[in-house]
């Protein structure tokens, strides 16, 4: 799973991106690039569950049991008669057979629903942009996510940015890998081949124009 795949890494993520912002804006380093292309195939067959998701949990036939929780820093939740329930990085049917079970001890075969409104998801899926964005912000990813929806849900650029030196950095193979992207020539040029699809836990850092 994806999310285990970064979830070694994902505590570096911070350190990593202060200095290769630092270098994408100070340097003149050519990285490849990452063009518009076909559309990977599905990296999230499955919802997994985050910190910060608000989930409702319904309890059939006990609706004094059903809740509506948010998902805490440390990835538990709290809901009538069962205190701190793992939630984080499980489907939301994973969650609800382990609520069942738990609530089993006070209630002849509980049948329980989880679902969830508000979505965040794992830190190790969530999709970074950092730099000169109107609104640099961690993002949850979305089964064939590219460039452009990233850019629009920043609120696109700010007047200082230098889009065509904008890169992406992501995780190839357990190492950290940078690549180019030309999001000048996507929003201003309308050059659909720069609209490159993202993978959870990219990193897009958009650097500040030199002049």
């Amino acid at each position: 799973m994806i999310a285990n795949k970064f979830s070694s890494i994902a505590p570096l993520a911070g350190v990593v991106i202060l200095a290769l912002v630092s270098l994408t804006g100070c340097a003149t380093r050519e990285y490849p690039p990452l063009e518009g292309g076909p559309a990977p195939a599905q990296v999230t067959p499955d919802y997994l569950i985050g910190a910060g998701d608000s989930v409702n949990i319904f309890v059939w036939r006990n609706p004094e049991l059903s809740s509506g929780v948010t998902v805490r820093p440390d990835g538990k939740i709290t809901t009538p008669l069962i205190e701190d329930v793992p939630a984080s990085g499980k489907t939301p049917t994973q969650l609800a057979r382990d609520m069942e079970k738990e609530l089993s001890v006070y209630v002849k075969n509980p049948v329980v629903t989880v679902m969830v409104n508000g979505f965040v998801g794992p830190f190790s899926e969530q999709i970074r942009v950092v730099g000169q964005a109107t609104n640099p912000q961690a993002l949850a990813y979305r089964d064939q996510m590219t460039l452009l929806d990233l850019i629009i849900a920043v609120g696109g650029l700010t007047e200082f940015a230098a889009g065509n030196r904008s890169t992406i950095v992501r995780v190839v193979d357990g190492e950290w890998a940078q690549f180019g992207v030309r999001i000048d020539d996507l929003i201003n040029g309308a050059d659909i081949t720069a609209n490159a699809y993202v993978l959870p836990g990219d990193i897009l850092i958009i650097p500040e124009s030199w002049f």
